[in-house]
Protein backbone atom coordinates (compact mmCIF):
# COMPACT_ATOMS: atom_id res chain seq x y z
CA UNK A 1 0.00 0.00 0.00
CA UNK A 2 2.99 2.24 0.73
CA UNK A 3 3.58 2.31 -3.01
CA UNK A 4 0.21 3.34 -3.76
CA UNK A 5 0.37 6.80 -1.82
CA UNK A 6 2.17 9.72 -2.90
CA UNK A 7 2.64 13.07 -1.21
CA UNK A 8 2.65 15.11 -3.80
CA UNK A 9 4.02 18.64 -2.06
CA UNK A 10 3.58 20.06 1.32
CA UNK A 11 -0.19 18.42 2.54
CA UNK A 12 -1.39 17.62 -0.91
CA UNK A 13 -1.91 13.92 -1.17
CA UNK A 14 -2.49 11.46 -4.29
CA UNK A 15 -3.42 7.31 -3.04
CA UNK A 16 -3.68 4.84 -5.87
CA UNK A 17 -5.61 2.18 -4.64
CA UNK A 18 -7.21 -1.15 -5.96
CA UNK A 19 -10.38 0.57 -5.29
CA UNK A 20 -10.20 4.21 -6.54
CA UNK A 21 -7.79 7.46 -7.14
CA UNK A 22 -8.18 9.24 -3.92
CA UNK A 23 -6.46 13.11 -3.22
CA UNK A 24 -6.42 15.01 0.05
CA UNK A 25 -6.04 18.87 0.03
CA UNK A 26 -5.05 19.25 -3.64
CA UNK A 27 -2.41 21.73 -4.06
CA UNK A 28 0.13 22.63 -6.84
CA UNK A 29 -1.23 20.13 -9.11
CA UNK A 30 1.16 20.10 -11.88
CA UNK A 31 -0.92 18.19 -14.37
CA UNK A 32 -4.28 18.07 -15.41
CA UNK A 33 -4.94 14.49 -14.46
CA UNK A 34 -9.01 14.75 -14.11
CA UNK A 35 -8.58 11.15 -12.17
CA UNK A 36 -10.16 11.28 -8.86
CA UNK A 37 -12.62 9.38 -7.59
CA UNK A 38 -12.86 11.29 -4.50
CA UNK A 39 -11.47 14.39 -3.66
CA UNK A 40 -11.12 15.16 0.46
CA UNK A 41 -10.65 18.56 1.67
CA UNK A 42 -9.07 18.91 5.49
CA UNK A 43 -10.33 22.46 6.01
CA UNK A 44 -10.76 26.27 3.77
CA UNK A 45 -7.29 27.48 4.00
CA UNK A 46 -5.84 28.28 0.36
CA UNK A 47 -3.05 25.42 0.94
CA UNK A 48 -6.15 22.51 1.20
CA UNK A 49 -8.82 24.00 -0.19
CA UNK A 50 -7.64 25.34 -3.72
CA UNK A 51 -10.45 25.51 -6.51
CA UNK A 52 -7.76 25.79 -9.60
CA UNK A 53 -6.23 22.83 -8.26
CA UNK A 54 -9.26 20.59 -7.30
CA UNK A 55 -10.38 21.62 -11.05
CA UNK A 56 -7.41 19.72 -12.58
CA UNK A 57 -8.22 16.45 -11.13
CA UNK A 58 -11.99 16.35 -10.78
CA UNK A 59 -14.34 14.31 -13.68
CA UNK A 60 -18.46 14.07 -13.42
CA UNK A 61 -18.01 10.73 -11.07
CA UNK A 62 -15.84 12.72 -8.37
CA UNK A 63 -17.10 12.58 -5.47
CA UNK A 64 -15.88 15.89 -3.28
CA UNK A 65 -15.78 15.45 0.89
CA UNK A 66 -15.28 18.65 3.06
CA UNK A 67 -15.67 19.54 6.41
CA UNK A 68 -20.09 20.60 6.52
CA UNK A 69 -18.80 24.20 7.35
CA UNK A 70 -17.21 24.39 3.94
CA UNK A 71 -20.12 23.03 2.41
CA UNK A 72 -21.63 26.59 0.84
CA UNK A 73 -17.86 27.42 -0.76
CA UNK A 74 -17.09 23.76 -1.80
CA UNK A 75 -20.87 24.51 -3.71
CA UNK A 76 -19.35 25.54 -6.70
CA UNK A 77 -18.23 22.42 -8.01
CA UNK A 78 -22.07 21.23 -7.69
CA UNK A 79 -21.74 21.00 -11.67
CA UNK A 80 -18.91 19.71 -12.21
CA UNK A 81 -18.93 16.55 -10.42
CA UNK A 82 -20.77 13.46 -8.78
CA UNK A 83 -21.69 14.83 -5.34
CA UNK A 84 -20.39 16.62 -2.80
CA UNK A 85 -20.63 15.22 0.82
CA UNK A 86 -20.48 17.67 3.81
CA UNK A 87 -19.02 15.49 7.07
CA UNK A 88 -18.75 16.39 11.02
CA UNK A 89 -15.83 15.56 13.11
CA UNK A 90 -15.70 12.45 14.95
CA UNK A 91 -18.50 10.52 12.51
CA UNK A 92 -18.23 7.36 10.14
CA UNK A 93 -19.18 7.12 6.94
CA UNK A 94 -20.06 4.87 3.72
CA UNK A 95 -19.32 6.56 0.39
CA UNK A 96 -19.84 4.11 -2.10
CA UNK A 97 -18.93 1.32 -0.61
CA UNK A 98 -15.42 3.84 1.14
CA UNK A 99 -15.15 3.56 4.62
CA UNK A 100 -14.25 6.49 6.10
CA UNK A 101 -14.08 7.81 9.60
CA UNK A 102 -13.22 11.75 10.38
CA UNK A 103 -11.12 13.07 13.28
CA UNK A 104 -10.76 16.56 14.78
CA UNK A 105 -8.20 18.68 13.05
CA UNK A 106 -7.16 21.36 16.17
CA UNK A 107 -4.19 23.60 17.33
CA UNK A 108 -4.24 22.86 21.55
CA UNK A 109 -2.26 25.93 21.55
CA UNK A 110 -1.76 27.82 18.27
CA UNK A 111 -5.01 30.02 17.40
CA UNK A 112 -4.80 28.99 13.31
CA UNK A 113 -7.04 25.63 13.59
CA UNK A 114 -9.58 26.51 16.27
CA UNK A 115 -11.63 23.83 17.69
CA UNK A 116 -15.00 25.40 16.90
CA UNK A 117 -14.46 25.68 13.61
CA UNK A 118 -14.98 21.64 13.09
CA UNK A 119 -12.40 20.58 10.84
CA UNK A 120 -11.18 17.59 10.15
CA UNK A 121 -8.58 14.72 9.21
CA UNK A 122 -9.79 11.37 7.52
CA UNK A 123 -9.20 7.78 8.03
CA UNK A 124 -10.11 6.01 5.11
CA UNK A 125 -9.97 2.00 4.51
CA UNK A 126 -8.43 1.53 1.32
CA UNK A 127 -6.82 -2.04 0.13
CA UNK A 128 -7.39 -3.60 3.70
CA UNK A 129 -5.46 -0.69 5.46
CA UNK A 130 -6.59 1.73 7.77
CA UNK A 131 -5.11 4.95 5.91
CA UNK A 132 -5.16 8.35 8.70
CA UNK A 133 -4.77 11.30 6.72
CA UNK A 134 -4.10 14.00 10.21
CA UNK A 135 -5.05 17.50 8.25
CA UNK A 136 -3.75 20.39 9.82
CA UNK A 137 -3.53 19.42 13.97
CA UNK A 138 -1.63 19.50 17.09
CA UNK A 139 -1.17 16.68 19.46
CA UNK A 140 -4.50 16.35 20.48
CA UNK A 141 -6.85 13.95 22.60
CA UNK A 142 -8.32 12.32 19.56
CA UNK A 143 -5.37 11.79 17.53
CA UNK A 144 -4.27 9.65 20.48
CA UNK A 145 -6.69 7.40 19.97
CA UNK A 146 -6.49 6.57 16.24
CA UNK A 147 -6.32 3.29 15.50
CA UNK A 148 -4.94 2.82 12.14
CA UNK A 149 -2.19 1.02 9.31
CA UNK A 150 -0.66 4.06 8.23
CA UNK A 151 -0.47 7.70 9.45
CA UNK A 152 -0.01 10.51 7.59
CA UNK A 153 0.86 13.37 9.75
CA UNK A 154 2.01 17.14 9.64
CA UNK A 155 5.37 17.82 10.78
CA UNK A 156 6.30 21.57 9.83
CA UNK A 157 5.62 23.11 12.92
CA UNK A 158 4.12 27.15 12.71
CA UNK A 159 0.82 26.01 12.07
CA UNK A 160 0.53 22.92 13.36
CA UNK A 161 3.01 19.74 15.34
CA UNK A 162 6.33 20.27 14.60
CA UNK A 163 8.53 16.66 14.21
CA UNK A 164 9.24 15.76 17.78
CA UNK A 165 5.66 16.27 18.35
CA UNK A 166 4.52 14.79 15.17
CA UNK A 167 7.01 11.70 16.13
CA UNK A 168 5.11 11.64 20.09
CA UNK A 169 1.83 11.43 18.14
CA UNK A 170 3.38 8.30 16.04
CA UNK A 171 5.19 6.75 19.28
CA UNK A 172 1.34 6.47 21.03
CA UNK A 173 -0.33 5.12 17.78
CA UNK A 174 2.15 3.06 16.69
CA UNK A 175 0.99 2.19 12.95
CA UNK A 176 2.58 0.32 10.70
CA UNK A 177 4.20 2.88 9.10
CA UNK A 178 4.13 6.88 9.09
CA UNK A 179 4.50 9.25 5.91
CA UNK A 180 5.49 13.13 7.17
CA UNK A 181 4.06 15.65 5.50
CA UNK A 182 3.13 19.50 5.44
CA UNK A 183 7.04 20.58 5.44
CA UNK A 184 9.45 21.64 2.62
CA UNK A 185 7.67 24.15 1.24
CA UNK A 186 5.16 26.69 2.97
CA UNK A 187 6.70 25.92 6.12
CA UNK A 188 9.02 23.39 7.22
CA UNK A 189 12.51 22.58 6.19
CA UNK A 190 13.32 18.79 4.33
CA UNK A 191 15.01 18.26 7.19
CA UNK A 192 12.47 18.17 9.33
CA UNK A 193 11.73 14.80 8.27
CA UNK A 194 15.17 13.43 9.42
CA UNK A 195 14.16 14.77 12.57
CA UNK A 196 10.49 13.21 12.76
CA UNK A 197 12.18 10.26 11.69
CA UNK A 198 14.94 9.97 13.99
CA UNK A 199 12.41 10.58 16.69
CA UNK A 200 9.80 7.97 15.46
CA UNK A 201 10.42 4.65 17.70
CA UNK A 202 10.89 1.26 16.49
CA UNK A 203 9.30 -0.77 14.82
CA UNK A 204 7.63 1.88 12.70
CA UNK A 205 8.72 2.31 9.42
CA UNK A 206 9.09 5.92 8.58
CA UNK A 207 8.63 7.07 4.62
CA UNK A 208 9.40 9.99 3.18
CA UNK A 209 7.17 10.92 0.44
CA UNK A 210 7.25 14.46 -1.15
CA UNK A 211 8.20 14.20 -4.67
CA UNK A 212 8.58 18.60 -4.83
CA UNK A 213 8.79 21.17 -2.56
CA UNK A 214 7.72 23.99 -4.36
Amino acid sequence: MLDKIDVLTHSSIKIRSDFATVYVDPFNIKEEAHDADYVFVTHDHYDHFSPKDIRKIIKDTTIIVCPYKMFEDAREFEREVKEIVAVKPSESYELDSLEVETVPAYNTIKPFHPKRAEWVGYILKLDGKRIYIAGDTGLTKESKTVKCDIALVPIGGTYTMDAKRAAELINIIKPEAAIPTHYGAIVGKPADAKTFASNVQAPVQVVEKIQYYK
